[in-house]
């Protein structure tokens, strides 16, 4: 028998169990009372397992905070009969007895608190019962941990599986609260090996490195399995040896390094410095040269290395002339046992300078420009007609394609050679610029001549104007400079007079294209309406403008208005009246006095020949590789097919000049030629003279997609067209020239093809190899993330991966993540960001009750040489878990009171909350329906127990008034508190008989 099932009422200090007896022969019943005693069986417990109180630091001692009372099911003195408070210097407690011989506990603050040392207080509450043995719910003693062996410093090559440390771990007390278990709550490359009940083992598992990790703070975990569990922790710190395993790196493999001529001896020419990441000697590098001769010279009477910083100088001066390029290997070796070393290849390049000036050697001046029918082929009559200044220019040195020839208020550039062989380059005729005259024209390597070309007249020169205008100025005094383009540029002169004639070529143009005027009616004839203003940028009777209304303006406005023809004046003609016209419509026409008739010409053709100059150099810049050697042949083939149709042509032509030209149906190539092919497009330039097939072939940029090649086409024999030509992928409109990232060689195929009939043509390959260089920054998929994670999300758990690209290739391309300076330390602590994979995964534990939002900023830094970066930002959003539990507190309660205690009289007042947010934190409370007494909410989160029906003691001598709290969540979490209420004796009941009846048959 149970007497806790029996008799649940607290009260009763007596469990009676009442039978009926019945005897037969002779029939009897008898009423018997079976008392049942109380055994201390069942131990004491509290409703809560853990207690939450919120204590100013400010409170004084001896400030009481009531406990919450334990149960315990037995009655008498195996009830609970003490309560013990786990060791505290700032709390005690004292036990009360109340009517009905229940203990009631208070803490007490005995001492005053001070947060700055100590936030938190973790106290234990144990309740003991009378009986024998005494019963309690305490989990009281922590579990030990013991180090009994221990290395603090291990090599880093130590092998998996090594014992680092021997744990022993104990708790004094029995049943599940002295069950211990040890744990590391790290993820650590190490593991515990259980070796018997109380002993661990610490092993190695997994390869250790100490350029990765220097050292470990191993924290171990003990816990017992009491309820609540205890737990204690104990902290080692393994410090890792280093061991010479890593080899010198160089931050690259080769190194290009530009030398200029005529250097000074002993100048530093670079740094080339290796990085070792072990320490001590196994770090210490020594650098060297390794021995290479060219033409019987050791590399290291040429160059030095200073062995301790791998600064790297020249011994001599260099001779571009002589020697152009240097290729031999450094080497760094470190000092560790045995030692490790790597190498790196440098190629040095001497860059040409410029010693040499160019010099005009002789100038003759020719007639001055007369006119040129369009009809007529510009080229064939070039020589008889259009040449204003022949010149000839020669230089001490062969030119080359540094060589630039300018004027001075004009910009006159080369292009690049065609071949070793061909020294040709091009000067040519462009537009004007921001008042400068450009001209552009190819130049023959020597012997021959620049050829200035006739000047289309414009109206106006502005920054993007295509030629000088003679209403700006008539005539030209040009300064042809041949200038190199060395440091400083070297030039020789020539004078060139250039006048430019009008002719009407600019129409007349008003002021306003629109005019809207305001007159009033009833104006006095006469009065002026509007003077019109046109201008005519020409010059003379060209310039000159007639005035007149046109067809479109009606007949009853020109009888209103009457317009003067000279000066564009608008006057009332006759009476205005607003009632009869309101608005008046007119076009109006300013009409030149010129003639269409073209005598002296202005708009001579584009290019015609006006001056020709010859130009020479001495130096010499070749590029870095030649791409037309092996056009060589093919050139000399093509020089040799038209040397014979040469000299008949010259002859055909001395006889054709003698008659009359016939226009011909199919104009000969000019300049204006355009031959392409696939995606490439090969545009020609002018001749250079009638008997020199001399052309070049120059590679430009990028654009659009295009490789564009200008190439002179002449009247008759060969051209070039380049063919195959594989089309860059991804390249865009405002692209200048191919990247490495997007195709790193472009194999191109030079096609020469003659003008025979039928054609015949030879080949050479081209390849072009693109070098990268680190000029992408990283650059992430997104510049801001918004990144919701629920709370006790578990350790370890991704929250996001980064994914930073970079258009760059090898070391380059590779990234590196981590925080920036303006993330703050709680964000680090709380996530961890992989350096190598961008991965942010959970580090401790998210509380949305102490952080809502993180922000943090990551940047992207790649590896290469100069580094660049990129970053992004990113918020995180803590979302609320319903992970705590609502709360209950009694702020006052009155108990006993007396049975005739009016009705809505307020007996307690009790307050609920709960941390969460949300639904998660709304609290409902409520109490058992049959009770006589309801919840009066008083404000938020405050809540009066007053007293709804009359009470009766002779009823019910006290009431069990459970509290539950429930809030909102999913699922729902909630909490109950239970109190006492006792109802004191009114004399409210008159006394009466009771009869007594024998009991017999």
């Amino acid at each position: 028998m149970d007497r806790e099932y029996l008799c649940p009422s607290k009260t009763a200090t007596t469990c009676f169990v009442k039978l009926d007896v019945i005897i037969e022969s002779p029939l009897r019943i008898f009423n018997i009372e079976l008392e049942i005693k109380d055994i201390n069986d069942n131990a004491p417990h509290f409703r809560r397992d853990r207690v939450e109180l919120d204590v100013s630091e400010s409170a004084t001692p001896g400030e009481r905070f009531s406990l919450p009372n334990a149960v315990d099911p037995d009655g008498g003195i195996n009830t609970v009969k003490m309560y013990k408070l786990s060791e505290s210097e700032h709390f005690t407690i004292e036990i009360q007895t109340g009517s009905d011989g229940t203990k009631y506990v208070d803490m007490v603050l005995t001492k005053a608190l001070d947060r700055e040392e100590h936030a938190v207080h973790h106290l234990i509450l144990t309740a003991v019962d009378g009986g024998v043995p005494a019963r309690s719910d305490m989990n009281d003693n922590y579990p030990d941990i013991t180090v009994k062996s221990y290395k603090s410093t291990v090599n880093e090559n130590i092998p998996v599986g090594t014992v680092i440390a021997i744990v022993g771990i104990s708790d004094r007390d029995t049943g599940d609260n002295g069950k211990v278990s040890l744990s590391i709550n790290q993820n650590l490359p190490f593991v515990l090996n259980k070796s018997s009940d109380v002993l661990y083992e610490l092993k190695v598992s997994e390869p250790l490195d100490r350029e990765r990790v220097p050292e470990y703070d191993i924290t171990l975990v003990v816990t017992d399995g009491g309820t609540p569990p205890l737990s204690d922790n104990e902290t080692i710190t393994l410090h890792l040896l280093d061991v010479n395993d890593n080899g010198p790196l160089f931050p690259q493999s080769f190194y290009t390094i530009p030398v200029i001529e005529n250097n000074a001896p002993g100048a530093l020419l670079s740094s080339l410095t290796a990085f070792d990441p072990d320490l001590h000697e196994n770090q210490y590098l020594v650098y060297f040269i390794i021995e290479k001769e060219i033409v019987n010279t050791s590399m290291s009477m040429l160059f030095s290395i200073n062995p301790e910083n791998g600064n790297l100088y020249a011994l001599k001066t260099f001779d571009y002339e002589i020697e152009k390029e240097f290729l031999f290997h450094i080497e760094a070796r470190d000092s560790g046992v045995p030692p490790l070393s790597s190498n790196v290849t440098v190629h040095i390049i001497i860059v040409d300078q410029n010693d040499n000036t160019p010099v005009i050697t002789a100038v003759k001046a020719y007639s001055d420009m007369t006119e040129v029918p369009l009809e007529y082929d510009i080229f064939s009559d070039l020589n008889l007609y259009l040449v204003i200044g022949l010149g000839s220019v020669s230089f001490f040195a062969p030119p080359s394609r540094n060589s630039v020839i300018s004027e001075r208020n004009s910009t006159i550039a080369d292009s690049t050679l065609v071949s070793n062989d061909a020294y040709w380059y091009s000067l040519f005729l462009a537009e004007t610029r921001k008042g400068k005259l450009v001209v552009r024209q190819p130049v023959p390597k020597a012997g021959s001549r620049y050829i200035v070309s006739s000047l289309p007249r414009s109206t106006g020169l502005t920054e993007t104007s295509d030629s000088a205008a003679s209403t700006l100025q008539a005539v030209h005094n040009l300064i042809l400079t041949a200038e190199d383009g060395g440091v400083p540029a070297r030039s020789g002169t020539a004078s060139i007079v250039v006048r430019v004639l009008d002719t009407n070529d600019n129409a007349p143009k008003f002021d306003k294209d629109n005019y809207k005027i305001d007159i009033m009616e009833n104006s006095p004839i006469g009065s002026l309406v509007v003077k019109l203003n046109a201008t005519d940028l020409d010059e003379g009777t060209n310039s000159e403008i007639l005035y007149s209304y046109s067809l479109y303006t009606s007949e009853k406005t020109q009888q209103t208005f009457h317009l003067n023809p000279n000066n564009g004046e608008i006057t009332v003609k006759e009476m205005v009246n607003y009632e009869d016209f309101r608005i008046y419509d007119m076009e109006v026409i300013a009409t030149d006095k010129g003639s269409n008739s073209l005598t002296v010409k202005e708009d001579i053709a584009v290019d015609t020949v006006i001056a020709v100059v010859s130009v020479s150099d001495k130096d010499s810049v070749p590029l870095e590789y030649d791409i037309f050697s092996d056009l060589n042949l093919y050139l000399v083939i093509g020089l040799g097919s038209v040397s014979f149709l040469l000299l008949i042509t010259i002859l055909v032509t001395c006889v054709l000049k003698c008659q009359k030209p016939i226009p011909s149906k199919a104009a000969p190539p000019s300049r204006n030629s355009v031959i392409s092919e696939r995606n490439s497009t090969i545009v020609d330039s002018t001749l250079v003279s009638n008997d020199a097939y001399w052309y070049s072939l120059f590679l430009a940029e990028t654009r659009k997609g295009k490789l564009v090649v200008r190439q002179p086409v002449p009247k008759a024999g060969s051209r070039y067209i380049v063919s195959s030509l594989p089309r860059s992928t991804g390249l865009t409109e405002t692209s200048d020239s191919a990247a490495s990232t997007l195709q790193a060689v472009h194999n191109l195929i030079l096609t020469a093809v003659d003008g025979g009939v039928p054609t015949r043509s030879g080949t050479a390959s081209i390849t072009v190899r693109v070098l990268d260089t680190n000029d992408n920054a990283p650059k992430f998929d997104k510049d801001n993330y918004k990144i919701d994670i629920m709370e006790n999300s578990p350790i370890g758990s991704l929250v996001v991966k980064l994914n930073a690209t970079d258009l760059d290739e090898g070391t380059n391309s590779e990234i590196l993540y981590s925080y920036s300076l303006y993330t703050s330390e709680k964000t680090q602590q709380t996530f961890h960001l992989n350096p190598n994979n961008g991965e942010i995964t959970v580090k401790e534990m998210i509380n949305y009750e102490d952080f809502r939002i993180y922000d943090m900023e990551v940047i992207a830094t790649d590896k290469g040489p100069n580094s660049l970066t990129g970053q992004c930002k990113l918020t995180i959003l803590v979302t609320d878990m319903n992970d705590n539990h609502p709360e209950i507190s009694i702020k006052s309660f009155q108990s006993p009171v007396k049975e005739v205690i009016a009705v809505d009289t307020v007996i307690a007042v009790v307050s609920v909350s709960d941390k969460d947010s949300g639904d998660n934190g709304i609290v409902d409370i409520r109490i058992a329906d049959k009770l006589p007494f309801a919840l009066r909410e008083s404000s938020d989160n405050y809540y009066e127990l007053v007293v709804s029906q009359p009470l009766d003691r002779e009823k019910v001598p006290e009431y069990e008034i459970t509290f539950t709290v429930k809030d909102r969540g999913s699922p729902p979490l909630s909490d109950n508190e239970t109190m006492t209420l006792e109802l004191l004796d009114v004399n409210d009941n008159v006394p009466h008989r009771s009869t007594l009846f024998p009991l017999w048959r």
